[in-house]
């Protein structure tokens, strides 16, 4: 009897030290730590059709997300890595949640009801994405409330990175069985600020962070850019897109990389697309398309549908080969297309465009849904 409890207790002791895989291939063991007095962990996602996704709460990162393609096999479409001391020690923003304000600010200067604001700066002279620690960094609170619902809080204190108010926020992700992801972001303050969250996942529809998304098809809603400085800044100018030339996505969908190298100043000054799209209003419902990516080597689509105003588009400009993901693989240039939905940028300086200002009687909503489909 001593013999058999023994044998059944060793089992036990190496079973709990074997792998505990999810679909993707992620070790839920390996994104377990304390940051900032709070712990981290993995979480994954899963609905009805098969499909699912893995998030971390550092950072509330998108880490994987498994969608079949054509011939049913199950492909990553976002980069990443699998483990948190990856995320933790290499500066990238990899699907996270970010906060307070996506995108940059001018010399992270704001101005709220007649009081100014110095921010902390972190790009070129400016404010990027909440400034050097910002929400892309921290730990959220996480619930999972269901297989396929995340719920993400942050408490941002008063002067995180030098922002106003104490905001408490909150993203919901939610793994819809039509093979799409909503994510529900909403923020309260104590005191007047700007909000301005977005999801920053890096993608890549070849289900290979190895390989290029310059082939991949891009259509965007807009007819209308907002065009920026050598510093990525935007100049304050709204700049209608002539059709056929390098920022018209709109005409028709075409491939990323047909006129990424073309002789003009804004891709010379983004290192390629590093830009704002001005959105067309939807008048009918709330969410809007905002844009299209499709693979035709996967036969994967990703719809992009948002409540907010603009879009970002980045494709990879600055991945240079020295950054290694999950599996191993080495993301290079242009390996990945980030689509931002977004206030413009520099909004709290631009009252003409639409207003990031929350009062603290308002609760700030924002809804952007990536659906994907296989043809």
């Amino acid at each position: 009897m001593k013999k058999l409890l023994f044998f059944a207790c060793a089992l036990l002791v190496l079973g709990s030290c074997q792998p505990q895989l999810n679909k993707a291939g992620l070790d839920a063991r390996k994104f377990k730590d304390t940051v900032n007095g709070k712990q981290t962990a993995l979480y994954t996602l899963t609905n009805q059709s098969g499909m699912e996704v893995s998030i971390t709460n550092f950072g509330g990162r998108i880490v994987s997300i498994l969608v079949p393609d054509r011939d049913g096999n199950m492909r990553d479409v976002v980069l990443g890595f699998d483990n948190i001391k990856d995320y933790e020690t290499v500066p990238t923003d990899f699907g996270a949640c970010i906060g307070r304000y996506a995108n940059r600010i001018n010399h992270g200067m704001i101005s709220i009801d007649g009081t100014q604001y110095q921010l902390l700066t972190n790009n070129y002279g400016h404010t990027l994405h909440g400034g050097p620690t910002g929400w892309q960094y921290q730990v959220y609170d996480a619930e999972q409330t269901a297989d396929n619902v995340l719920r993400l809080t942050i408490v941002s204190p008063d002067g995180d990175n030098g922002f106003p108010g104490e905001v408490t926020a909150e993203c919901v992700y939610t793994l819809r069985d039509d093979n799409s992801i909503e994510m529900r972001y909403s923020a309260t303050t104590d005191a007047p600020t700007v909000i301005n969250m977005t999801n920053h996942s890096y993608f890549n529809l070849h289900g290979d962070g190895n390989k290029s998304i310059l082939d991949h098809q891009l259509w965007l809603n807009a007819k209308q850019m907002t065009p920026v400085d050598s510093t990525f800044m935007t100049t304050g100018e709204i700049e209608d897109i002539v059709p056929g030339t390098p920022f018209d996505f709109y005409t028709e969908a075409k491939p990323i990389g047909r006129d990424i190298e073309a002789d003009n100043l804004q891709l010379r000054n983004g290192h390629g697309y590093d830009h704002n799209w001005v959105l067309l209003p939807n008048e009918t419902t709330p969410l809007s398309l905002a844009a299209t990516l499709y693979c035709d080597q996967t036969g994967i689509g990703l719809s992009v549908y948002t409540s907010e105003p603009g879009i970002q588009v980045y494709t990879g400009n600055f991945l240079d080969g020295t950054v290694t993901g999950k599996r191993g693989e080495v993301y290079g240039l242009r390996h990945a297309v980030c689509l931002e939905t977004q206030k413009y940028p520099d909004s709290p300086n631009k009252p003409q465009w639409p207003s990031p200002v929350l009062q603290p009687e308002e609760k700030y909503t924002s809804t952007t849904i990536f659906c994907f489909i296989c043809k």
